[in-house]
């Protein structure tokens, strides 16, 4: 099992849920090293400048191209300073239909395990979100980034799901598509009624272990071939212990759904203290 790359918790009104996160995909991209064709010694990269000449590493700074050729210099302590304080809290603004949330937002899932203290809160959670078709849209803090997340279930287990920010989704404006309504657009009904039956020929259940990588099957396999005649070395990587994360008391669920929503309608009822344009 993947270790948690975090801990913490999924607080949604007055409802605390102890939870672990530990990445739902995994990529196994075949990975290769530059070597000298020569004695295959592994190629180091150099760090250079403009004009060729090495810089050591207590010589490099970070800059930020505000103009072409004019930069701001950031210093380590500076870039410390700005990041968003880290917290141990997914904590859910709102509750959203799934639909409503375009695909293109999604980034990268994560699974959701709840401590002993919270697994019939987080059942409940799931089982709600189930039956009403909704998900939990909120925030939280991983690694060194604020996130903008989707809790959702999948079968029985939650999963938080990273979205991308508005300003990450490039505009579709400046591609040469053929627009609705354009003349080179324009379709007959015969036409979309072929292209309707080819579909309906083409209709299958989505199975995803019937897609394979090839590419990666034939290159495994090459791969393969090569090891039997030569030497391997084996690498053993191990991973940071992570920080415990204590868990807290079984509590009553009921008692905290209803002071949450008493706590909403009084936040409702109470009268703005911004002024009216």
């Amino acid at each position: 099992m993947p270790h948690a790359v975090w801990k913490g918790s999924i607080s949604f009104g007055l409802v605390t849920i102890p939870v672990s996160l530990y990445p739902a995909t995994e990529r196994d991209e075949l990975a290769f090293h530059l070597l000298d064709a020569h004695d295959l010694s592994p190629i180091h990269q150099v760090r250079t400048n403009a004009v060729g000449e090495a810089v050591p590493w207590e010589s490099v700074v970070r800059g930020y191209e505000y103009e072409e050729g004019r930069y701001v210099t950031l210093t380590d302590d500076e870039l410390r300073a700005a990041n968003v304080k880290a917290t141990q809290t997914i904590d859910i603004a709102q509750f959203v239909k799934a639909s409503d949330i375009d695909a293109l937002y999604y980034d990268a899932p994560y699974y959701l395990e709840p401590g002993r203290a919270g697994r019939k809160a987080y059942a409940l959670l799931r089982d709600t979100m189930v039956s009403t078709g909704y998900v939990g849209v909120g925030r939280m803090v991983l690694r060194t980034r604020q996130h903008v997340c989707v809790v959702r279930p999948y079968g029985d287990v939650l999963v938080a799901e990273l979205l991308r920010y508005s300003y990450e989704i490039r505009s579709v404006d400046a591609y040469d598509v053929p627009h609705a309504d354009s003349s080179e657009a324009a379709v007959s009904e015969q036409e979309v009624a072929m292209a309707g039956q080819l579909i309906g020929s083409m209709v299958a259940e989505w199975d995803p272990a019937s897609f394979h990588d090839t590419y990666r099957e034939d290159v495994l396999a090459l791969i393969e071939k090569k090891v039997a005649s030569g030497v391997t070395h084996e690498a053993v990587a191990t991973a940071p212990p992570q920080p415990e994360t204590g868990e807290g008391e079984v509590v009553d669920i009921m008692e905290l759904l209803k002071r949450s929503l008493a706590d909403k309608k009084a936040g409702d009822a109470r009268p703005s203290s911004r002024k009216r344009a």
